[in-house]
Formats: structure tokens, C-alpha cells, sequence
């Protein structure tokens, strides 16, 4: 990843969330339509010439493991769709449902690329995409996580989700799969330079300055409210502010001796997210609103929604948690 990647992944947040994912969902429109005018270029001539269009720059089809990942997968997925297949050797249904998603994967030509990922050897992969059965197979679109399904599926099907897959990478992030503009000329695209406000905010996040980064990223949403990366590190900066100093063994302890104390069930959620328990921090916090009444149901409902804007809206575990909190607000 970028150099921001690693800060988002690092002791600070890790797993909980990819800041630089939103700034690649910003960024993709603009390198789609690149690349389409390049193949639509591509095309024409290799049309006057009476040759074959050009293939897509990247495999189709690719074995992922642990090292290769961030490589294959994350990077990637600024460029095309990235659809992951969860097998092991040992699974009948994965046998069935391989061969399909390898099919699609030729047919649909570049639109997607299919990483296929052996749970057995990449256990730590697994785990931390919360797979508990397989076949399983999601997607990751501009850094973003897609659940698909889990469980063989007939080729028909599997189409559909594909195309829903497609549309929505092309129509929300600007992602358009198919041939990819590899060397010189991908590298001379011109690059739409980043807002200096909002790098100067990113500058004091990295540099640990936290209150400057959070005065920055609020001065980047008085101009534009609906800026969902300055929303983004605005959440993290004052996550990251907000469990300085406290230290996480007395934290724990002090909620789990006294579980109708708001004040510490915040501050556990908190550091539960800052190490990458997202589930924990939710469940906590649901499950605080759940016993509690009047102003203290009220302050830990709004620090959960505080920490769904930092894990992101579509995120499978914000989806579950919003729907355990409504079962116990209504």
C-alpha cells in the first residue's frame, strides 16, 4: 500500500479501518475514465490495423497467499474488482463452485479478477475476514470489503452477483475492469492533486500531531461538508485522542466490575477498536445502550454511531451491529 495504508495498519487501528481505501474510491473515477479512453484508443486501432483488441494487463485468474495479498488484492482493487474465492482442498462444494468462478472469470474477460485463497494455508487471512464456512467468496473494491455469498452457487446465479458486483464498482467507485493500461503511459497519466487542506490534515495525523489533525479535518468540512475522507480521519483522529494515556488492562477490568458505568464502557469500546476488536467494541456499546436509560442510553448510542463512521457505513460488521442496536433501542 501507500505510506498511508501503513499508518491506517499499524499498532494504532489495525483492522479496523482504511482511510486510504476512501481516498482510493475518490481518486478511481477519474483513473477509470483514463482507462477507457486508453482502451477505447487501444481498440480502435488494433480495429484499423485488423488486429485483436488488447487483453487485460493483469491475470485473470491468481493464487493469493499471505504475502502476496496487499499486492495482489488491495493494490489491485484501485483498478478492477477483486473477487475471492475461499476454498480448501478438502471441500466438496468449493470443488464445484471453483471450476464456475474460474468460467466467469474468462467470460467476463477483465471485468473482475478472481483471487483464489486456501484457507488451510492462509489461516490468518481467513480469520481476519470472520470466514467460518467455506466455499466463501467476497469481493474487495477500492480497498473496500464486498460480502457475496457463502456456499456453492449455480453459474447463473454467480452471474448475477457478478453483474450487481460490476455496476456497483463502476457506478459508486469509478472502478471499470477489462484491459488495463500497463507501462509508460499509465505511469504519464496525469494525477489529480490532492486537496492541500485535507493533505495538510493527513500530515498532522501521521505526525501523531492529534489535535491539529482534528482542527484540520474540521476545517476541511466547513467548506465541504460531504467529504467522506475528511468525515473519516476526523473520526479516527478523535478516536486515537480520546484513548491517550488510558491503559488497557485497569480499563477492561474497571468495565468488567462495573458493566453500568457509561464512562467506561465507552472508554473499553474505544480501545477495543483501536486494537482491531471491532465486533467487541460494538458489542459492548450495544449491549450498554441495551441496560441503560434516558442521558447514559443516549451518550453510548451516539459514541457507537461515532465508531461506525470510522469503520465505514457498508462494512459487514457496522451492517450487524446497527441491526443489534435497533433490536434493543425499538
Amino acid at each position: 500500500m501507500q505510506p498511508r495504508n501503513s499508518r491506517l495498519n499499524s499498532s494504532s487501528l489495525r483492522g479496523a479501518v482504511d482511510l486510504a481505501a476512501v481516498k482510493a474510491a475518490g481518486e478511481a473515477a477519474q483513473k477509470a475514465e483514463q482507462a477507457r479512453a486508453e482502451r477505447a484508443r487501444q481498440a480502435a486501432a488494433a480495429e484499423a490495423d485488423g488486429v485483436a483488441a488488447p487483453q487485460p494487463a493483469y491475470p485473470l485468474v491468481i493464487d493469493v497467499t499471505e504475502d502476496t495479498f496487499e499486492t495482489e488484492v488491495v493494490q489491485r482493487s484501485a483498478e478492477v474488482p477483486v473477487v475471492i474465492d475461499f476454498w480448501a482442498e478438502w471441500c466438496g462444494p468449493c470443488k464445484q463452485l471453483s471450476p464456475i468462478l474460474e468460467g466467469l472469470a474468462e467470460e467476463y474477460a477483465g471485468q473482475f479478477v478472481l483471487a483464489k485463497i486456501d484457507v488451510d494455508a492462509n489461516q490468518l487471512i481467513a480469520q481476519q475476514f470472520g470466514i467460518q464456512g467455506i466455499p466463501a467468496v467476497m469481493a474487495v473494491v477500492a480497498g473496500q470489503l464486498v460480502p457475496l455469498f457463502q456456499g456453492a452457487e449455480s453459474a447463473a446465479n454467480v452471474r448475477k452477483v457478478l453483474d450487481q458486483l460490476i455496476l456497483v464498482a463502476e457506478q459508486r467507485f469509478g472502478i471499470s475492469g477489462g484491459a488495463v493500461v500497463a507501462g509508460e503511459a499509465a505511469d504519464a497519466a496525469p494525477q489529480r492533486p490532492e486537496d492541500p487542506a485535507l493533505s495538510a490534515a493527513h500530515d498532522a495525523l501521521d505526525a501523531g500531531d492529534l489535535s491539529g489533525a482534528i482542527q484540520a479535518y474540521k476545517n476541511v468540512l466547513v467548506d465541504q461538508p460531504g467529504n467522506t475522507e475528511a468525515k473519516l480521519g476526523l473520526a479516527q483522529a478523535e478516536l486515537l485522542q480520546r484513548v491517550e494515556g488510558l491503559d488497557l488492562q485497569s480499563v477492561r477490568a474497571a468495565a468488567a466490575a462495573d458493566p453500568k458505568n457509561v464512562g467506561i464502557q465507552l472508554q473499553a469500546a474505544d480501545l477495543d477498536l483501536v486494537g482491531g476488536h471491532v465486533e467487541d467494541a460494538f458489542g459492548r456499546l450495544v449491549d450498554t445502550v441495551g441496560r441503560t436509560f434516558g442521558e447514559d442510553r443516549d451518550t453510548a448510542r451516539l459514541r457507537l454511531l461515532e465508531l461506525f463512521e470510522v469503520i465505514g457505513p457498508e462494512d459487514p460488521r457496522v451492517v450487524a451491529a446497527r441491526t443489534a442496536l435497533a433490536r434493543v433501542l425499538f
